[in-house]
């Protein structure tokens, strides 16, 4: 009776174990295989062929911001309006030190 329960006990084991390991492999591919899969492709940035589909990629961004009305949100032009006037400052102080 006792090898015939813990036979039964082995063979769920096995199963369960079997079980947890197609789940998390299911949810690994499901939830990080495709983010593994940019992260491959921006650090083979050295093979032409993913480098010309980057600068395409940034291209084809760079026409569709410049199709638009406003390129930058309101928040976004204040702050690089108050970097340019503090760069500006920067390079005034320059010219006054010489």
């Amino acid at each position: 009776m006792k090898k015939n329960n813990l036979k039964i006990f082995f063979i769920k084991l096995v199963a369960i174990t079997f079980s947890i390991i197609i789940i998390i492999n299911i949810v690994f591919n499901l939830l990080l295989g495709d983010k593994i899969e940019k992260i491959n492709n921006f650090l083979s940035l050295d093979k032409s062929k993913f480098r010309n589909d980057a600068k395409n990629k940034i291209r084809n961004e760079i026409r569709n911001g410049l199709d638009k009305e406003n390129i930058l949100n309101k928040e976004d032009k204040i702050l690089l309006y108050k970097l340019y006037k503090k760069i500006q400052k920067e390079f005034e102080d320059i010219e006054n030190e010489q």
